[in-house]
């Protein structure tokens, strides 16, 4: 086994399996998926580490994007109850992990990402590995992609801090959309479901993660 596929493995055995993840499926492809492969080279020797793996710094009017710890990415996605049926899409999929690993467990993944270099680099990754049933788009998270829709499952991957209204337009009767809400330690990972009547939401567990841009509050002036 080589360093990297140990690093994997260990990662699955650390930190994915003790986080209540017993989604077999889920637990298989992550450790298949090489997460090497979705980060810039220099962040390789990390990317098995228990943290945010920086993708992307920061600039101006746009934050840090960082692909999520294995456990909190596991435990969104368990939350979302994808199945081998369902059109999946991936808000803010950056350079494609996530697509790669759910794409074992959906039908159809479609990952929206707003940055053009992020969205480049997913393009080739799932490429090199062959993967079919995933397509990237570009485009502000925030609108989602309506084109598509209705989806059975939308999963944010990053932090927001408002109800992402359009995004949950945009989810098929019974359709579940999983987010990380607030930033910093108090952020809460939530899940919502469409009924008929419209929408409900829950708080599921502890969690935190970069920032996605586009959903931030915003700032109330009075005088």
């Amino acid at each position: 086994m080589t360093s990297l596929a140990l690093q994997r493995n260990n990662m699955v055995e650390s930190q994915v399996r003790p986080s209540d993840i017993t989604d077999r499926r889920l637990i298989r492809a992550m450790l298949e998926v090489p997460r090497e492969d979705f980060v810039p080279a220099a962040q390789a020797a990390v990317v098995y580490g228990d943290l945010d793996v920086p993708l992307m710094p920061a600039s101006a009017g746009t934050p840090l994007r960082a692909l999520m710890p294995a456990r909190v990415f596991a435990k969104l996605a368990q939350l979302a109850d994808i199945n081998a049926t369902d059109r999946v899409l991936i808000v803010g999929g950056a350079m494609g992990y996530s697509a790669a690993v759910l794409s074992t467990l959906a039908r159809n993944v479609y990952v929206l990402e707003s940055d053009p270099a992020l969205a480049a680099h997913a393009k080739l990754a799932l490429t090199k590995h062959a993967i079919k049933n995933a397509e990237i788009i570009e485009g502000p998270l925030v609108t989602g992609f309506a084109k598509s829709a209705p989806y059975a499952v939308i999963l944010v991957e990053g932090a927001i801090e408002t109800e992402p209204v359009e995004l949950l337009s945009q989810l098929a009767p019974g359709g579940r959309l999983a987010a990380i809400v607030g930033y910093g330690p108090s952020s809460k990972a939530t899940i919502w479901r469409r009924h008929s009547t419209g929408t409900s939401s829950v708080e599921a567990f502890d969690a935190s993660a970069a920032p996605l841009p586009g959903f931030e509050r915003k700032s109330v002036f009075t005088f």
